[in-house]
């Protein structure tokens, strides 16, 4: 039986394409493969006697989106892409055991996943960029902007922590009536995966039972990986640490998000202090760009727009 969510990649894939954005493998080193959709106008067809497709350096600021944990990049950031690209260069990762990137590397932390990124980043020729980041892919986004500040210009973050602490760990797992963040986020059955989408949405999704049967099968793979990734999230109260980020950080929230409650977004806005601010988006949840994507890409393109001009004025 044809697997729905499989049958309609090609149709995604056709409308990213549409939007500006193609899909592009990079060998960061043996054994370590990372897949990102990069800019139509950077990948250069080889020449005649050329056997590999070159990367062009992009030609407009650099936004860089990087997804959670239950898709991969592009099924993520679906919404986001075409608002984008006119006036920005894009580039969508995903990140390693996810849609397809694989390493044979045995580090599974957010510190590994960052490092893995910018070798890949720089691969593509990418120098500078904007980072937009989504829960798993804010922490790693946080992880990037303090160790390559020169890299990283500013961030945008939403549904997402500095870092996956015990105790935070403990607090959300426990009230959204979860054992292990592996039960709410690598669900087994239609029926985990449809308690995952009711925390994670502000409205009721209705799918049919295939299409979440399907969807586990496409965008759950590499699940042994992935536990391991979710394992190496959770760090020690006492080894929670505080950046100090030179860049613009801009918290971009639904005001419903029931995994990472608003509360923890203003407490992380007056940690990171005066460089940092807080937009809440209304009804909307965990999936804010998703739910609310017009609204999402408008406070996007203005945060990015400010960013723009602040250069213009240095």
């Amino acid at each position: 039986m044809v697997n729905l969510v499989a049958a309609q990649k090609p149709l995604l894939h056709w409308l990213m394409k549409m939007a500006g954005v193609r899909p592009y493998s990079v060998e960061i080193e043996p054994g370590t493969v990372m897949n990102f959709w990069v800019p139509c106008e950077a990948i250069r067809e080889p020449k005649k006697g050329e056997k590999n497709t070159h990367l062009e350096k992009p030609t407009k600021p650099v936004v860089l989106l990087v997804h959670g944990f239950a898709a991969e990049g592009i099924v993520t950031w679906q919404f986001q892409v075409g608002a984008l690209t006119k006036n920005y260069s894009v580039y969508v990762p995903d990140l390693l055991f996810f849609g397809g990137s694989i390493t044979d590397k045995p580090d599974r932390s957010p510190t590994f996943q960052a490092e893995y990124l910018v070798k890949g980043l720089r691969k593509v020729g990418v120098e500078k960029c904007v980072v937009v980041g989504f829960s798993y892919g804010g922490m790693v986004a946080f992880k990037m902007a303090e160790l390559y500040p020169d890299l990283v210009e500013a961030m945008v973050v939403s549904g997402s922590i500095l870092a996956m602490t015990d105790s935070i760990s403990v607090e959300s797992l426990t009230r959204l009536g979860f054992s292990s963040s592996s039960e709410l986020l690598l669900p087994n059955s239609v029926k985990d995966l449809k308690a995952l989408l009711s925390v994670a949405a502000y409205k009721k999704l209705w799918f049919p039972d295939r299409l979440h049967k399907d969807y586990l099968e496409v965008m759950f793979t590499n699940r042994k990986e992935r536990a391991e990734l979710l394992e190496a999230l959770v760090i020690s109260n006492k080894d929670a640490t505080i950046p100090s980020f030179p860049q613009r950080i801009h918290l971009l929230w639904g005001e419903e998000d029931q995994i990472f409650k608003q509360e923890l977004a203003h407490n992380m806005k007056e940690q990171l202090g005066g460089n940092t601010t807080f937009q809440g988006i209304e009804k909307a949840g965990h999936l804010v760009h998703l739910e609310r994507p017009c609204v999402y890409n408008r406070c996007l393109n203005q945060f990015l727009a400010s960013l723009l001009a602040e250069n213009v004025n240095k």
